[in-house]
């Protein structure tokens, strides 16, 4: 009976949880892009546009960390946004080298709705899971995340993973 009960447990092997983990973010990042597209936002204009909306003026180059994009990236989605007349860029007031960029009212307008869309569309996406299980799994993927960024700084130090 044992023997039984051992084949038919879920497959805990680390490889096996990297694939699942790996196939359900490819599936909700899928989602999360269909829900913004219909307001013709690409992925980097919506994060960059939700960032400024959430933490405010923000310099260029402390945008392109926040949402993962490399210098030549931001400066180009920062381009495009000030084209479209979503956002402008102001120099700043301790140092002109550096260009604060802010929402503009169109900007703004444009982010509030996308992002109100964008939150109801992730509610609905997971709404199979009560409350208690969101927080269980938020709980868990931050462990992993702590845990495994542990382990790369260990490793950048001349440490071995183990």
């Amino acid at each position: 009976m044992r023997g039984k009960e051992l084949k038919s447990a879920e497959n805990t092997d680390a490889v096996h949880v990297w694939l699942v983990l790996w196939k359900a973010y490819r599936a909700v990042f899928e989602a999360a892009n269909a829900s913004i597209k219909h307001l013709y936002l690409g992925d980097s204009d919506f994060r960059v546009l939700e960032v400024l909306l959430h933490k405010g003026p923000l310099p260029v180059n402390t945008i392109g960390p926040k949402v993962e994009l490399t210098p030549g990236s931001i400066s180009v989605a920062v381009d495009r946004l000030e084209d479209r007349g979503l956002v402008t860029r102001k120099p700043c007031a301790t140092d002109r080298r550096v260009h604060i960029v802010h929402l503009t009212t169109e900007g703004e307008s444009v982010i509030k709705k996308a992002f109100a869309h964008h939150q109801r569309e992730m509610e609905h996406l997971i709404s199979d899971l009560p409350i208690q299980e969101r927080a269980t799994l938020i709980a868990l993927l931050k462990k992993l995340g702590k845990s495994v960024d542990s382990r790369l700084q260990s490793c950048r130090k001349g440490k071995h993973l183990d």
